[in-house]
């Protein structure tokens, strides 16, 4: 049986301050973590002694346009229906770079 998600690889989403980023994968997180910045942006997840389980449900990980990472609560992201200026494209070339 496959586990409900909040978010998907790929969701383009906004943090409540207003910046834009992606949703990304497992393999993804795993190669942006050791070669990027974490940003530490308000709503990312933090419990001191917890392990990192990437669920897509409690934490999302998300590469934003500033070019840092977080792993956020899904509280404090939302999805972005309509793609302004194809954002997307721009963040996911971003990852290729990385």
């Amino acid at each position: 049986m496959e586990r409900k998600r909040l978010f998907e690889p790929g969701d383009l989403v906004k943090s409540f301050t207003g910046q834009f980023g992606l949703v990304i994968s497992k393999p993804e997180y795993e190669k942006i973590k050791t070669k990027v910045k974490e940003g530490k942006r308000p709503g990312y997840f933090f419990a001191a002694g917890c392990c990192e389980v990437i669920d897509y449900l409690l934490q999302v990980p998300v590469f934003f346009e500033d070019g840092t990472y977080d792993i956020m609560k899904p509280v404090n992201i939302k999805k972005v229906k309509d793609d302004p200026q194809s954002k997307t494209s721009k963040l996911e070339k971003m990852i290729q770079q990385i």
